[in-house]
């Protein structure tokens, strides 16, 4: 599936899915990417805005620019940081002047661009001369949600474990050489672990019935049937949880400096 189409899901979706984690994740995103008072940032793939928000959180809306190439998103996001520049764009043609930026990120979105590599020479391209290029993905089997979706997903169609073997740029090699390639300097990585509360089995099955991503995608293609064994499989692998129950994630970041060549 077109990877613009698998985010065809409300921004009240998104968040009850992603959001949880996205949220926790943007400080220390902003912070491993070295983002400081009175710079000039790009946040590539905002979605909703967690990582916006935060972003204007410190540095003041008018410090921030943002795109995302759903428009709903780019909605929701100009609602939540209305001083910010919020546009409808794609990452691999940024709508700026090469050397706008003091510093472009990226959180969660790299594995979904169209083209990953021409998204981060874009990225490159809109910094200035020592600028900062960062890009954060989930960890290979180190975001709970993920392993427990695609583990049950397994037992009830094989297109579950194919669809999560799939995903790129969710390990730390991939992620650097993705930096290296677009003429990167000086990259380094760090891990990034978050968590998230569920209310119960209920909060965590609502939140995947309305995902974006290759869940979502997956989960329009099964009948009742599968839905409903998925489900208990789901329950199962959480140790079918009564109560409240918290669910932990982590991230590998990467950053690169850019060039004195544009």
């Amino acid at each position: 599936m077109e990877p613009r189409a698998q985010f065809a899901v409300s921004a009240d979706g998104y968040d009850r899915f992603m959001g949880r984690y996205s949220e926790p994740l943007a400080p220390l995103f902003a912070d491993f990417a070295g983002v400081e008072a009175g710079t000039r940032v790009l946040d590539v793939g905002c979605g909703p805005g967690a990582l916006t928000t935060e972003l204007a959180r410190r540095l003041g809306a008018t410090g921030v620019s943002a795109i995302d190439p759903a428009e709903h998103f780019v909605e929701r996001c100009r609602a939540r940081v209305p001083e910010a520049d919020v546009q409808r764009a794609a990452a691999e043609e940024l709508p700026f002047e090469n050397g706008t930026f003091d510093t472009a990120l990226s959180q969660l979105v790299v594995s979904f661009m169209r083209d990953a590599d021409t998204g981060v020479t874009e990225m490159r391209r809109v910094v200035r001369p020592g600028g900062a290029v960062a890009a954060c993905m989930w960890a290979d089997g180190e975001m709970e949600m993920l392993g427990v979706f695609w583990g049950a997903a397994s037992t009830v169609d094989s297109a579950g474990r194919d669809a999560d073997l799939r995903m790129r740029y969710r390990k730390r090699e991939e992620l650097e050489g993705l930096l290296e390639r677009a003429g990167l300097e000086e990259i380094r990585a760090e891990r990034l672990r978050v968590e998230s509360e569920y209310e119960g089995f209920d909060d965590f099955w609502d939140a995947l019935r309305t995902a974006a991503g290759p869940i979502g995608s997956f989960y329009a293609e099964l009948d009742g049937d599968q839905r409903a064994r998925l489900r208990d499989e789901c329950r199962s692998r959480l140790g079918n949880p009564q109560g409240s129950f918290t669910l932990t994630a982590a991230a590998w970041a990467v950053c690169g400096r850019a060039g004195d060549a544009a």
